[in-house]
Protein backbone atom coordinates (compact mmCIF):
# COMPACT_ATOMS: atom_id res chain seq x y z
CA UNK A 1 0.00 0.00 0.00
CA UNK A 2 3.00 2.29 0.44
CA UNK A 3 4.80 1.31 -2.80
CA UNK A 4 3.73 4.44 -4.65
CA UNK A 5 1.78 7.67 -4.36
CA UNK A 6 -0.15 9.55 -7.02
CA UNK A 7 0.59 13.28 -6.88
CA UNK A 8 -1.22 16.14 -8.60
CA UNK A 9 0.55 19.46 -9.22
CA UNK A 10 -1.10 22.17 -11.30
CA UNK A 11 -3.51 19.60 -12.72
CA UNK A 12 -0.72 17.22 -13.82
CA UNK A 13 -0.76 13.75 -12.25
CA UNK A 14 2.47 11.89 -11.58
CA UNK A 15 3.42 8.68 -9.78
CA UNK A 16 6.04 8.88 -7.05
CA UNK A 17 7.81 5.64 -6.10
CA UNK A 18 11.11 4.32 -4.79
CA UNK A 19 10.77 0.99 -6.60
CA UNK A 20 13.41 0.36 -9.25
CA UNK A 21 14.42 -2.26 -11.79
CA UNK A 22 12.70 -5.62 -11.88
CA UNK A 23 10.54 -4.77 -8.86
CA UNK A 24 8.91 -1.94 -10.79
CA UNK A 25 8.20 -4.20 -13.76
CA UNK A 26 6.44 -6.80 -11.57
CA UNK A 27 3.81 -4.48 -10.05
CA UNK A 28 0.81 -4.43 -12.41
CA UNK A 29 -0.42 -1.10 -11.06
CA UNK A 30 2.96 0.48 -11.93
CA UNK A 31 4.34 -1.46 -14.89
CA UNK A 32 4.37 0.42 -18.21
CA UNK A 33 6.50 -2.12 -20.05
CA UNK A 34 7.87 -0.73 -23.29
CA UNK A 35 6.11 2.59 -22.62
CA UNK A 36 8.63 3.68 -19.98
CA UNK A 37 10.39 6.75 -21.37
CA UNK A 38 14.17 6.86 -21.73
CA UNK A 39 14.37 9.24 -18.78
CA UNK A 40 12.30 6.88 -16.64
CA UNK A 41 14.44 3.96 -17.73
CA UNK A 42 17.54 5.79 -16.55
CA UNK A 43 16.00 7.12 -13.34
CA UNK A 44 14.52 3.76 -12.29
CA UNK A 45 17.36 1.48 -13.47
CA UNK A 46 15.32 -0.04 -16.29
CA UNK A 47 17.84 0.66 -19.05
CA UNK A 48 18.76 -2.64 -20.66
CA UNK A 49 15.77 -4.42 -19.11
CA UNK A 50 13.47 -3.44 -21.97
CA UNK A 51 13.76 -3.45 -25.78
CA UNK A 52 15.06 -0.20 -27.26
CA UNK A 53 11.82 1.16 -28.71
CA UNK A 54 9.66 3.37 -26.49
CA UNK A 55 6.07 2.57 -27.41
CA UNK A 56 2.84 4.43 -26.92
CA UNK A 57 -0.06 2.86 -25.06
CA UNK A 58 -1.90 2.65 -28.37
CA UNK A 59 0.92 0.62 -29.94
CA UNK A 60 0.91 -1.76 -26.98
CA UNK A 61 -2.86 -2.17 -27.28
CA UNK A 62 -2.53 -3.07 -30.97
CA UNK A 63 0.00 -5.81 -30.18
CA UNK A 64 -2.13 -7.23 -27.36
CA UNK A 65 -5.18 -7.26 -29.61
CA UNK A 66 -3.30 -9.37 -32.16
CA UNK A 67 -2.24 -11.74 -29.38
CA UNK A 68 -5.84 -11.95 -28.14
CA UNK A 69 -7.09 -12.85 -31.62
CA UNK A 70 -4.57 -15.69 -31.74
CA UNK A 71 -6.55 -17.62 -29.13
CA UNK A 72 -9.57 -19.51 -30.44
CA UNK A 73 -11.17 -20.93 -27.29
CA UNK A 74 -13.17 -18.51 -25.10
CA UNK A 75 -11.54 -19.92 -21.97
CA UNK A 76 -8.04 -19.32 -23.39
CA UNK A 77 -8.99 -15.75 -24.23
CA UNK A 78 -10.10 -15.31 -20.61
CA UNK A 79 -6.75 -16.64 -19.37
CA UNK A 80 -4.82 -14.34 -21.71
CA UNK A 81 -6.70 -11.26 -20.52
CA UNK A 82 -6.30 -12.15 -16.86
CA UNK A 83 -2.58 -12.72 -17.35
CA UNK A 84 -2.34 -9.30 -18.97
CA UNK A 85 -3.99 -7.75 -15.91
CA UNK A 86 -1.44 -9.59 -13.76
CA UNK A 87 1.45 -7.62 -15.24
CA UNK A 88 0.06 -4.34 -16.64
CA UNK A 89 -3.18 -2.90 -15.28
CA UNK A 90 -3.37 0.20 -17.48
CA UNK A 91 -2.68 -1.76 -20.67
CA UNK A 92 -5.32 -4.33 -19.72
CA UNK A 93 -8.04 -1.72 -19.26
CA UNK A 94 -7.00 0.26 -22.33
CA UNK A 95 -7.37 -2.92 -24.39
CA UNK A 96 -10.76 -3.76 -22.84
CA UNK A 97 -12.20 -0.26 -23.19
CA UNK A 98 -11.11 0.00 -26.84
CA UNK A 99 -12.66 -3.40 -27.64
CA UNK A 100 -15.46 -3.52 -25.07
CA UNK A 101 -18.13 -5.25 -27.13
CA UNK A 102 -15.77 -7.98 -28.27
CA UNK A 103 -13.94 -8.55 -24.99
CA UNK A 104 -16.49 -8.10 -22.21
CA UNK A 105 -17.87 -11.64 -22.71
CA UNK A 106 -14.37 -13.00 -22.09
CA UNK A 107 -13.72 -11.22 -18.80
CA UNK A 108 -17.33 -11.43 -17.57
CA UNK A 109 -20.22 -13.67 -18.55
CA UNK A 110 -20.23 -16.16 -20.16
CA UNK A 111 -16.48 -17.04 -20.26
CA UNK A 112 -15.95 -16.43 -16.55
CA UNK A 113 -18.16 -19.45 -15.88
CA UNK A 114 -15.52 -21.76 -17.34
CA UNK A 115 -12.77 -19.95 -15.43
CA UNK A 116 -14.66 -20.49 -12.19
CA UNK A 117 -14.98 -24.22 -12.82
CA UNK A 118 -11.26 -24.58 -13.54
CA UNK A 119 -10.07 -22.21 -10.81
CA UNK A 120 -8.11 -24.70 -8.70
CA UNK A 121 -6.52 -26.34 -11.75
CA UNK A 122 -5.61 -23.08 -13.50
CA UNK A 123 -4.70 -20.99 -10.45
CA UNK A 124 -1.80 -18.68 -11.30
CA UNK A 125 -1.81 -15.58 -9.16
CA UNK A 126 -3.90 -14.52 -6.15
CA UNK A 127 -6.04 -11.44 -6.58
CA UNK A 128 -7.97 -9.69 -3.82
CA UNK A 129 -8.52 -11.34 -0.43
CA UNK A 130 -9.43 -14.90 0.53
CA UNK A 131 -11.04 -14.89 3.97
CA UNK A 132 -11.55 -18.43 5.24
CA UNK A 133 -13.59 -19.47 8.25
CA UNK A 134 -10.62 -21.18 10.01
CA UNK A 135 -8.86 -17.79 9.92
CA UNK A 136 -11.87 -15.86 11.21
CA UNK A 137 -9.98 -14.56 14.25
CA UNK A 138 -7.55 -12.80 11.91
CA UNK A 139 -10.29 -10.94 10.01
CA UNK A 140 -8.92 -7.46 10.68
CA UNK A 141 -5.37 -8.55 9.88
CA UNK A 142 -6.42 -10.04 6.54
CA UNK A 143 -8.25 -6.88 5.52
CA UNK A 144 -5.22 -4.83 6.57
CA UNK A 145 -3.13 -6.98 4.19
CA UNK A 146 -5.00 -5.63 1.16
CA UNK A 147 -2.91 -4.11 -1.62
CA UNK A 148 -4.80 -0.83 -2.03
CA UNK A 149 -5.12 1.61 0.87
CA UNK A 150 -8.36 3.50 0.11
CA UNK A 151 -11.34 1.43 -1.00
CA UNK A 152 -14.60 2.73 -2.49
CA UNK A 153 -16.22 -0.56 -3.52
CA UNK A 154 -15.90 -4.17 -2.39
CA UNK A 155 -17.40 -7.07 -4.31
CA UNK A 156 -17.80 -10.13 -2.11
CA UNK A 157 -19.07 -13.68 -2.64
CA UNK A 158 -19.11 -17.03 -0.89
CA UNK A 159 -19.40 -18.90 -4.21
CA UNK A 160 -22.61 -20.77 -3.42
CA UNK A 161 -24.78 -19.48 -6.26
CA UNK A 162 -22.40 -18.75 -9.13
CA UNK A 163 -24.17 -17.70 -12.34
CA UNK A 164 -26.34 -20.64 -13.40
CA UNK A 165 -23.81 -23.27 -12.31
CA UNK A 166 -24.34 -23.27 -8.56
CA UNK A 167 -21.87 -23.99 -5.77
CA UNK A 168 -18.32 -23.60 -7.07
CA UNK A 169 -16.48 -23.17 -3.77
CA UNK A 170 -13.19 -21.29 -4.05
CA UNK A 171 -13.72 -20.96 -7.81
CA UNK A 172 -16.26 -18.27 -7.02
CA UNK A 173 -13.32 -15.98 -6.23
CA UNK A 174 -13.15 -15.15 -9.95
CA UNK A 175 -16.60 -13.55 -9.81
CA UNK A 176 -15.75 -10.48 -7.67
CA UNK A 177 -12.64 -9.94 -9.81
CA UNK A 178 -14.75 -10.00 -12.99
CA UNK A 179 -17.40 -7.71 -11.53
CA UNK A 180 -14.80 -5.14 -10.55
CA UNK A 181 -13.31 -5.29 -14.04
CA UNK A 182 -16.74 -4.20 -15.32
CA UNK A 183 -17.01 -1.46 -12.69
CA UNK A 184 -13.75 -0.04 -14.06
CA UNK A 185 -14.14 -0.71 -17.80
CA UNK A 186 -17.77 0.43 -18.04
CA UNK A 187 -18.12 2.67 -15.00
CA UNK A 188 -14.77 4.40 -14.74
CA UNK A 189 -14.19 3.26 -11.16
CA UNK A 190 -10.50 3.61 -10.27
CA UNK A 191 -9.23 0.00 -9.96
CA UNK A 192 -6.84 1.06 -7.19
CA UNK A 193 -9.90 1.84 -5.05
CA UNK A 194 -11.58 -1.56 -5.45
CA UNK A 195 -11.28 -4.82 -3.53
CA UNK A 196 -12.52 -8.31 -4.49
CA UNK A 197 -13.13 -10.64 -1.53
CA UNK A 198 -13.94 -14.33 -1.36
CA UNK A 199 -15.45 -15.72 1.84
CA UNK A 200 -14.45 -19.37 2.09
CA UNK A 201 -17.08 -21.18 4.14
CA UNK A 202 -16.63 -24.57 2.48
CA UNK A 203 -18.52 -26.15 -0.40
CA UNK A 204 -21.21 -28.77 -0.92
CA UNK A 205 -19.91 -29.58 -4.39
CA UNK A 206 -18.80 -33.21 -4.06
CA UNK A 207 -16.65 -33.08 -7.17
CA UNK A 208 -14.63 -30.26 -5.65
CA UNK A 209 -14.34 -31.92 -2.25
CA UNK A 210 -12.97 -35.03 -3.92
CA UNK A 211 -10.61 -33.15 -6.24
CA UNK A 212 -7.01 -33.38 -4.92
CA UNK A 213 -6.23 -30.08 -6.66
CA UNK A 214 -8.95 -28.15 -4.82
CA UNK A 215 -7.39 -25.21 -2.95
CA UNK A 216 -10.35 -24.03 -0.89
CA UNK A 217 -11.44 -25.09 2.60
CA UNK A 218 -12.17 -28.79 2.11
CA UNK A 219 -15.37 -29.31 4.09
CA UNK A 220 -19.12 -28.92 3.64
CA UNK A 221 -20.55 -25.43 3.82
CA UNK A 222 -21.14 -23.72 7.12
CA UNK A 223 -24.77 -23.18 8.03
CA UNK A 224 -26.81 -21.66 10.82
CA UNK A 225 -25.24 -19.68 13.64
CA UNK A 226 -21.64 -20.41 12.60
CA UNK A 227 -22.24 -18.94 9.15
CA UNK A 228 -24.15 -15.95 10.52
CA UNK A 229 -21.42 -15.22 13.05
CA UNK A 230 -18.79 -15.29 10.30
CA UNK A 231 -20.74 -12.88 8.07
CA UNK A 232 -21.45 -10.58 11.00
CA UNK A 233 -17.77 -10.41 11.86
CA UNK A 234 -16.87 -9.74 8.22
CA UNK A 235 -19.36 -6.88 7.84
CA UNK A 236 -18.30 -5.36 11.16
CA UNK A 237 -14.66 -5.44 10.14
CA UNK A 238 -15.38 -3.90 6.73
CA UNK A 239 -17.50 -1.15 8.25
CA UNK A 240 -14.79 -0.38 10.79
CA UNK A 241 -12.08 -0.15 8.13
CA UNK A 242 -14.16 1.56 5.40
CA UNK A 243 -17.24 3.24 6.89
CA UNK A 244 -18.40 4.71 3.57
CA UNK A 245 -17.66 1.75 1.28
CA UNK A 246 -20.16 0.20 -1.13
CA UNK A 247 -20.46 -3.49 -0.26
CA UNK A 248 -21.59 -5.33 -3.38
CA UNK A 249 -22.87 -8.85 -2.59
CA UNK A 250 -22.58 -11.30 -5.47
CA UNK A 251 -23.51 -14.94 -6.19
CA UNK A 252 -24.54 -16.01 -2.71
CA UNK A 253 -27.05 -18.87 -2.44
CA UNK A 254 -30.62 -17.69 -2.84
CA UNK A 255 -31.51 -17.93 0.85
CA UNK A 256 -28.32 -16.24 2.03
CA UNK A 257 -28.56 -13.59 -0.69
CA UNK A 258 -31.83 -12.26 0.70
CA UNK A 259 -30.90 -12.77 4.34
CA UNK A 260 -27.61 -10.89 4.04
CA UNK A 261 -29.06 -8.03 2.01
CA UNK A 262 -32.04 -7.62 4.34
CA UNK A 263 -29.92 -7.85 7.48
CA UNK A 264 -27.16 -5.45 6.46
CA UNK A 265 -28.67 -3.00 3.94
CA UNK A 266 -29.32 -0.42 6.66
CA UNK A 267 -26.01 -1.05 8.47
CA UNK A 268 -23.62 -0.60 5.56
CA UNK A 269 -24.20 0.67 2.03
CA UNK A 270 -25.18 -2.62 0.37
CA UNK A 271 -26.10 -3.75 -3.11
CA UNK A 272 -26.89 -7.24 -4.37
CA UNK A 273 -26.53 -7.49 -8.12
CA UNK A 274 -28.29 -10.85 -8.41
CA UNK A 275 -31.37 -9.40 -6.76
CA UNK A 276 -31.31 -5.66 -7.41
CA UNK A 277 -29.11 -5.34 -10.50
CA UNK A 278 -30.90 -8.11 -12.36
CA UNK A 279 -34.19 -6.60 -11.27
CA UNK A 280 -33.22 -3.14 -12.53
CA UNK A 281 -32.10 -4.21 -15.99
CA UNK A 282 -35.07 -6.56 -16.46
CA UNK A 283 -37.48 -3.87 -15.30
CA UNK A 284 -35.89 -1.58 -17.89
CA UNK A 285 -36.55 -4.24 -20.56
CA UNK A 286 -40.16 -4.54 -19.40
CA UNK A 287 -40.60 -0.76 -19.61
CA UNK A 288 -39.31 -1.01 -23.19
CA UNK A 289 -41.88 -3.75 -23.88
CA UNK A 290 -44.56 -1.30 -22.72
CA UNK A 291 -43.18 1.40 -25.03
CA UNK A 292 -43.16 -0.94 -28.03
CA UNK A 293 -46.44 -2.80 -27.54
CA UNK A 294 -48.36 0.10 -25.98
CA UNK A 295 -49.82 -2.33 -23.47
CA UNK A 296 -49.72 -0.51 -20.09
CA UNK A 297 -47.81 -1.97 -17.15
CA UNK A 298 -51.02 -2.66 -15.26
CA UNK A 299 -52.21 -4.88 -18.10
CA UNK A 300 -49.08 -6.99 -18.35
CA UNK A 301 -49.15 -10.56 -17.00
CA UNK A 302 -45.74 -11.92 -16.14
CA UNK A 303 -44.62 -15.52 -15.64
CA UNK A 304 -41.17 -15.99 -14.09
CA UNK A 305 -39.67 -19.46 -14.37
CA UNK A 306 -37.09 -19.74 -11.61
CA UNK A 307 -38.02 -18.17 -8.27
CA UNK A 308 -34.59 -17.88 -6.70
CA UNK A 309 -32.74 -14.66 -5.85
CA UNK A 310 -32.73 -13.44 -9.45
CA UNK A 311 -36.34 -14.36 -10.21
CA UNK A 312 -37.84 -12.84 -7.09
CA UNK A 313 -35.52 -9.82 -7.39
CA UNK A 314 -36.85 -9.24 -10.90
CA UNK A 315 -40.43 -9.58 -9.68
CA UNK A 316 -39.80 -7.04 -6.91
CA UNK A 317 -38.24 -4.46 -9.19
CA UNK A 318 -40.97 -4.71 -11.84
CA UNK A 319 -43.60 -4.72 -9.11
CA UNK A 320 -42.21 -1.47 -7.70
CA UNK A 321 -42.21 0.05 -11.18
CA UNK A 322 -45.89 -0.87 -11.47
CA UNK A 323 -46.63 0.78 -8.13
CA UNK A 324 -44.79 3.89 -9.32
CA UNK A 325 -47.09 3.90 -12.37
CA UNK A 326 -50.09 4.29 -10.08
CA UNK A 327 -51.50 0.86 -9.23
CA UNK A 328 -51.74 -0.65 -5.76
CA UNK A 329 -49.20 -3.11 -4.40
CA UNK A 330 -51.90 -5.79 -4.18
CA UNK A 331 -52.85 -5.31 -7.83
CA UNK A 332 -49.21 -5.26 -8.91
CA UNK A 333 -48.35 -8.54 -7.15
CA UNK A 334 -51.45 -10.17 -8.68
CA UNK A 335 -49.89 -9.76 -12.14
CA UNK A 336 -47.01 -12.16 -11.35
CA UNK A 337 -46.87 -15.96 -11.52
CA UNK A 338 -43.64 -17.45 -10.18
CA UNK A 339 -42.59 -21.04 -10.82
CA UNK A 340 -39.84 -22.81 -8.91
CA UNK A 341 -38.70 -26.39 -8.27
CA UNK A 342 -42.14 -27.23 -6.83
CA UNK A 343 -44.03 -25.76 -9.77
CA UNK A 344 -46.17 -22.64 -9.47
CA UNK A 345 -45.82 -20.97 -6.07
CA UNK A 346 -49.14 -21.67 -4.35
CA UNK A 347 -50.39 -21.48 -0.79
CA UNK A 348 -49.53 -24.66 1.08
CA UNK A 349 -45.96 -25.06 -0.18
CA UNK A 350 -43.92 -25.30 3.02
CA UNK A 351 -40.44 -24.07 2.15
CA UNK A 352 -41.17 -20.67 0.58
CA UNK A 353 -38.87 -17.89 1.71
CA UNK A 354 -40.11 -14.42 2.61
CA UNK A 355 -39.72 -13.08 -0.93
CA UNK A 356 -41.39 -16.05 -2.60
CA UNK A 357 -44.24 -15.88 -0.11
CA UNK A 358 -45.21 -12.43 -1.45
CA UNK A 359 -45.98 -13.93 -4.86
CA UNK A 360 -47.75 -17.18 -4.03
CA UNK A 361 -51.17 -17.73 -5.59
CA UNK A 362 -54.14 -18.84 -3.54
CA UNK A 363 -55.64 -22.29 -3.94
CA UNK A 364 -59.01 -20.95 -5.18
CA UNK A 365 -57.17 -19.24 -8.06
CA UNK A 366 -55.92 -22.57 -9.38
CA UNK A 367 -58.81 -24.82 -8.42
CA UNK A 368 -59.59 -25.59 -12.07
CA UNK A 369 -55.98 -26.02 -13.17
CA UNK A 370 -54.49 -29.39 -14.06
CA UNK A 371 -51.58 -30.78 -12.04
CA UNK A 372 -48.78 -32.88 -13.50
CA UNK A 373 -47.76 -36.34 -12.29
CA UNK A 374 -45.76 -34.78 -9.47
CA UNK A 375 -48.79 -32.91 -8.23
CA UNK A 376 -47.47 -29.52 -9.40
CA UNK A 377 -48.74 -26.81 -11.69
CA UNK A 378 -46.27 -26.86 -14.58
CA UNK A 379 -44.91 -24.09 -16.74
CA UNK A 380 -47.03 -25.18 -19.72
CA UNK A 381 -50.20 -25.31 -17.62
CA UNK A 382 -49.44 -21.87 -16.20
CA UNK A 383 -48.93 -20.43 -19.68
CA UNK A 384 -52.18 -21.99 -20.86
CA UNK A 385 -54.20 -20.67 -17.93
CA UNK A 386 -52.60 -17.23 -17.45
CA UNK A 387 -51.96 -16.24 -21.09
CA UNK A 388 -49.00 -14.07 -20.08
CA UNK A 389 -47.62 -11.18 -22.08
CA UNK A 390 -44.11 -11.63 -20.67
CA UNK A 391 -42.17 -14.84 -19.90
CA UNK A 392 -38.89 -14.60 -17.98
CA UNK A 393 -36.45 -17.42 -17.30
CA UNK A 394 -33.97 -17.46 -14.40
CA UNK A 395 -33.97 -21.22 -13.82
CA UNK A 396 -30.70 -22.36 -15.38
CA UNK A 397 -32.71 -25.14 -17.07
CA UNK A 398 -31.61 -25.33 -20.69
CA UNK A 399 -34.50 -25.81 -23.13
CA UNK A 400 -37.23 -25.21 -20.54
CA UNK A 401 -39.01 -22.84 -22.94
CA UNK A 402 -39.73 -25.50 -25.56
CA UNK A 403 -41.84 -25.20 -28.68
CA UNK A 404 -45.06 -26.20 -26.87
CA UNK A 405 -44.56 -23.50 -24.25
CA UNK A 406 -43.73 -20.75 -26.75
CA UNK A 407 -46.44 -21.58 -29.30
CA UNK A 408 -49.02 -21.78 -26.51
CA UNK A 409 -47.98 -18.33 -25.33
CA UNK A 410 -48.03 -16.91 -28.87
CA UNK A 411 -51.62 -18.15 -29.38
CA UNK A 412 -52.93 -15.54 -26.99
CA UNK A 413 -50.56 -12.57 -27.36
CA UNK A 414 -49.86 -10.61 -30.53
CA UNK A 415 -46.29 -9.73 -29.56
CA UNK A 416 -45.11 -11.81 -26.58
CA UNK A 417 -41.91 -10.86 -24.77
CA UNK A 418 -39.64 -13.79 -23.87
CA UNK A 419 -36.52 -13.33 -21.77
CA UNK A 420 -34.32 -16.41 -21.24
CA UNK A 421 -31.94 -14.82 -18.75
CA UNK A 422 -30.03 -17.81 -17.37
CA UNK A 423 -26.33 -17.88 -18.05
CA UNK A 424 -23.79 -19.04 -19.08
CA UNK A 425 -25.08 -19.47 -22.62
CA UNK A 426 -25.65 -23.21 -22.37
CA UNK A 427 -28.10 -22.65 -19.48
CA UNK A 428 -30.46 -20.47 -21.53
CA UNK A 429 -34.09 -21.62 -21.39
CA UNK A 430 -34.38 -21.14 -25.17
CA UNK A 431 -32.20 -19.81 -27.97
CA UNK A 432 -33.34 -16.72 -29.92
CA UNK A 433 -33.27 -18.49 -33.28
CA UNK A 434 -35.97 -20.91 -32.11
CA UNK A 435 -38.00 -18.13 -30.51
CA UNK A 436 -38.15 -16.19 -33.75
CA UNK A 437 -39.04 -19.26 -35.83
CA UNK A 438 -41.72 -20.57 -33.42
CA UNK A 439 -43.49 -17.18 -33.29
CA UNK A 440 -43.09 -16.38 -36.99
CA UNK A 441 -41.01 -13.40 -36.01
CA UNK A 442 -43.60 -11.84 -33.71
CA UNK A 443 -41.62 -11.77 -30.49
CA UNK A 444 -39.61 -9.42 -28.28
CA UNK A 445 -36.42 -10.96 -26.91
CA UNK A 446 -33.89 -10.21 -24.22
CA UNK A 447 -31.30 -12.80 -23.19
CA UNK A 448 -28.95 -13.20 -20.26
CA UNK A 449 -25.92 -14.18 -22.33
CA UNK A 450 -24.85 -12.63 -25.63
CA UNK A 451 -26.42 -14.15 -28.76
CA UNK A 452 -25.91 -13.14 -32.40
CA UNK A 453 -28.70 -11.43 -34.30
CA UNK A 454 -31.19 -13.69 -36.04
CA UNK A 455 -32.01 -13.46 -39.74
CA UNK A 456 -35.54 -14.70 -40.39
CA UNK A 457 -37.43 -14.22 -43.66
CA UNK A 458 -34.90 -11.59 -44.75
CA UNK A 459 -35.39 -9.60 -41.57
CA UNK A 460 -32.65 -8.88 -39.04
CA UNK A 461 -33.70 -9.35 -35.41
CA UNK A 462 -31.43 -7.60 -32.91
CA UNK A 463 -31.13 -9.74 -29.78
CA UNK A 464 -30.96 -7.50 -26.74
CA UNK A 465 -28.82 -8.76 -23.88
CA UNK A 466 -30.27 -8.22 -20.43
CA UNK A 467 -26.76 -7.66 -19.15
CA UNK A 468 -26.31 -6.38 -15.62
CA UNK A 469 -23.23 -4.54 -16.87
CA UNK A 470 -25.69 -2.00 -18.28
CA UNK A 471 -26.99 -1.32 -14.77
CA UNK A 472 -24.72 -2.01 -11.80
CA UNK A 473 -21.76 0.25 -12.71
CA UNK A 474 -24.04 3.29 -12.91
CA UNK A 475 -25.91 2.32 -9.75
CA UNK A 476 -22.63 1.93 -7.90
CA UNK A 477 -21.19 5.22 -9.18
CA UNK A 478 -24.36 7.10 -8.25
CA UNK A 479 -24.41 5.66 -4.72
CA UNK A 480 -20.69 6.30 -4.19
CA UNK A 481 -20.90 9.80 -5.64
CA UNK A 482 -23.30 10.94 -2.92
CA UNK A 483 -21.88 8.63 -0.23
CA UNK A 484 -25.42 7.35 0.12
CA UNK A 485 -26.43 5.78 3.44
CA UNK A 486 -28.54 3.15 1.67
CA UNK A 487 -29.67 2.27 -1.83
CA UNK A 488 -33.36 3.10 -1.89
CA UNK A 489 -36.15 1.73 -4.07
CA UNK A 490 -36.35 5.11 -5.78
CA UNK A 491 -32.65 4.95 -6.68
CA UNK A 492 -33.15 1.54 -8.31
CA UNK A 493 -36.31 2.67 -10.10
CA UNK A 494 -34.46 5.75 -11.36
CA UNK A 495 -31.85 3.41 -12.88
CA UNK A 496 -34.50 1.39 -14.73
CA UNK A 497 -36.16 4.52 -16.07
CA UNK A 498 -32.82 5.97 -17.18
CA UNK A 499 -31.98 2.82 -19.15
CA UNK A 500 -35.42 2.58 -20.77
CA UNK A 501 -35.49 6.29 -21.61
CA UNK A 502 -32.03 6.04 -23.15
CA UNK A 503 -33.27 3.20 -25.35
CA UNK A 504 -36.23 5.30 -26.45
CA UNK A 505 -33.93 8.20 -27.38
CA UNK A 506 -31.26 6.28 -29.28
CA UNK A 507 -33.78 4.20 -31.19
CA UNK A 508 -32.47 1.19 -33.07
CA UNK A 509 -34.61 -1.66 -34.28
CA UNK A 510 -38.28 -1.43 -33.34
CA UNK A 511 -37.98 -4.69 -31.41
CA UNK A 512 -34.80 -3.89 -29.44
CA UNK A 513 -35.50 -3.74 -25.73
CA UNK A 514 -32.16 -2.60 -24.33
CA UNK A 515 -29.03 -0.65 -25.24
CA UNK A 516 -25.98 -2.60 -26.33
CA UNK A 517 -22.67 -3.07 -24.54
CA UNK A 518 -21.28 -0.48 -26.95
CA UNK A 519 -23.43 2.05 -25.08
CA UNK A 520 -22.38 0.88 -21.62
CA UNK A 521 -19.83 3.62 -20.79
CA UNK A 522 -22.13 6.43 -21.85
CA UNK A 523 -25.05 4.68 -20.16
CA UNK A 524 -23.18 4.24 -16.86
CA UNK A 525 -22.81 8.02 -16.58
CA UNK A 526 -26.51 8.57 -17.33
CA UNK A 527 -27.60 5.94 -14.80
CA UNK A 528 -25.16 7.32 -12.21
CA UNK A 529 -26.64 10.79 -12.58
CA UNK A 530 -30.20 9.47 -12.15
CA UNK A 531 -29.27 7.35 -9.13
CA UNK A 532 -27.32 10.17 -7.46
CA UNK A 533 -30.23 12.56 -8.01
CA UNK A 534 -32.62 10.03 -6.46
CA UNK A 535 -30.25 9.66 -3.49
CA UNK A 536 -30.34 13.42 -2.94
CA UNK A 537 -34.11 13.58 -3.39
CA UNK A 538 -34.55 10.74 -0.88
CA UNK A 539 -32.25 12.59 1.53
CA UNK A 540 -29.93 9.61 2.01
CA UNK A 541 -26.81 11.36 0.71
CA UNK A 542 -24.14 12.09 3.32
CA UNK A 543 -22.19 14.68 1.34
CA UNK A 544 -23.60 17.83 -0.23
CA UNK A 545 -23.50 17.92 -4.01
CA UNK A 546 -25.37 20.37 -6.20
CA UNK A 547 -27.82 18.21 -8.14
CA UNK A 548 -27.20 20.43 -11.18
CA UNK A 549 -23.48 19.64 -11.18
CA UNK A 550 -23.69 15.85 -11.03
CA UNK A 551 -22.59 15.39 -14.65
CA UNK A 552 -19.42 17.43 -14.11
CA UNK A 553 -18.59 15.50 -10.95
CA UNK A 554 -19.12 12.15 -12.69
CA UNK A 555 -16.88 13.16 -15.60
CA UNK A 556 -14.19 14.48 -13.25
CA UNK A 557 -14.04 11.26 -11.23
CA UNK A 558 -14.29 8.89 -14.22
CA UNK A 559 -11.09 6.83 -14.37
CA UNK A 560 -9.53 6.46 -17.82
CA UNK A 561 -6.63 4.05 -18.50
CA UNK A 562 -3.54 6.13 -19.25
CA UNK A 563 0.10 6.14 -18.27
CA UNK A 564 1.36 8.78 -15.86
CA UNK A 565 4.83 10.26 -15.60
CA UNK A 566 7.09 8.79 -12.92
CA UNK A 567 9.15 10.59 -10.32
CA UNK A 568 11.60 9.01 -7.89
CA UNK A 569 10.77 9.58 -4.24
Amino acid sequence: MDEYKIQCTDGIYTIETKLIGKALLTIPQLNKGTAFTMKERMDFKLIGKLPLKVETLSEQVNRCYLQFKGYKQPYKKNIFLNNLLNYNQVLFYALIVENLVEMLPYIYTPAVGSAVKEFSHEFRMPRGLYISYPDMNFMDTMIDNRTNEDIDVIVVTDGEGVLGIGDQGIGGADIPVAKLMVYTACGGVDPSRTLPIFLDVGTNNKDLLEDPMYIGWRRERLTGDLYDEFIEKFVSSVKKKFPGVLLHWEDFGREKAYENLHKYKDKILSFNDDIQGTGVITAAAVLSVVNITRVPLNQQKIVIFGAGAAGTGIAEQICKAMIQSGISEKKARSLFYLIDKNGLLVSGIDDLNAMQDKYKRTKPEVVNWNKNKSGEYSLLETISQVKPTILIGTSGVSGAFNKKVITEMAKHVEMPAVMPLSNPTYCAEVVPEDLVAWTNGNVLIATGSPFPNVIYKDRNYEISQCNNALAFPGIGIGAMLTKSKVITDNMLYAASIAISDYMSRVGGSNVSLLPTIADSIKLAKIVARAVAAASINDNVNTINIDINNLEKKIEKDFWIPRYLQYEFG
